[in-house]
């Protein structure tokens, strides 16, 4: 309501709105929240240079809770969608993983984030994880499916693979380590800078789609 109101007012006085800055908000987990790293070298400073060095007129916000489950991200979304929220980022499903979390519960909290998201009017980008094999196959099928079926099903914008600028399919997994901390699991600064570079052009789509809101 407090955008609509200054949209109001400053179109009354002939200003511009557009030219205004985007907020994107990155709801996610250790990941996102820039574990292990700097301040500055994490996922959230790093994307909002990127997106800034690319032309757009953007902030980056940082909902990202370490250890954070599927299941938390869903009790939190209501209170990260504030109204100056323009568009989201959903990036969680990492922690479900280590934790052998049903995908069927998996789904289910994704399905609430996207669909609060629908109800206040906000873009979301959806981005994936993929499952490893030491659960089964069954297990992995059903987990990969999630989020390119939510992402159809919703008509949200899709990147299938959070890690993808570092671990690309068919990579050789020593090569990998050399962008992650020493628990293996965390992307370090360089790692973080290949991430970003990857999903970049994706999340500027999320820019312009929250810009023409």
């Amino acid at each position: 309501m407090r955008k609509v109101l200054a949209a109001l007012a400053f179109c009354l006085i002939g200003v511009d709105v557009a030219a205004g800055p985007v907020t994107i908000a990155a709801l996610g987990d250790s990941l996102t929240q820039g574990y292990g790293l700097p301040q500055g070298e994490g996922f959230v400073p790093r994307l909002q240079a990127w997106l800034r060095a690319h032309g757009a007129e953007v902030e980056v916000t940082n909902a990202g809770v370490s250890g954070d489950t599927t299941a938390g991200g869903a009790a939190r979304i209501g209170w990260t969608l504030t109204p100056e929220v323009d568009g989201l980022i959903v990036a969680l499903g990492g922690n479900d993983l280590l934790r052998g979390i049903d995908p069927a519960a998996t789904r289910a909290n994704l399905e609430a984030i996207l669909a609060a998201a629908e109800a206040a009017g906000v873009p979301v980008l959806l981005v994936g994880m993929k499952a490893p094999g030491n659960y089964g196959e069954d297990y992995k099928r059903a987990f990969d499916a999630i989020y390119p079926e939510l992402a159809e099903a919703h008509g949200t914008l899709f990147f299938p693979n959070f890690l993808a600028g570092i671990a690309p399919q068919g990579s050789d997994p020593a090569a990998v380590l050399a962008y992650l901390q020493p628990d293996a699991i965390h992307p370090n600064a360089e790692g973080v800078a290949r991430i970003v570079g990857a999903m970049g052009p994706k999340v500027l789509e999320l820019v312009e789609r929250a810009r023409s809101r």
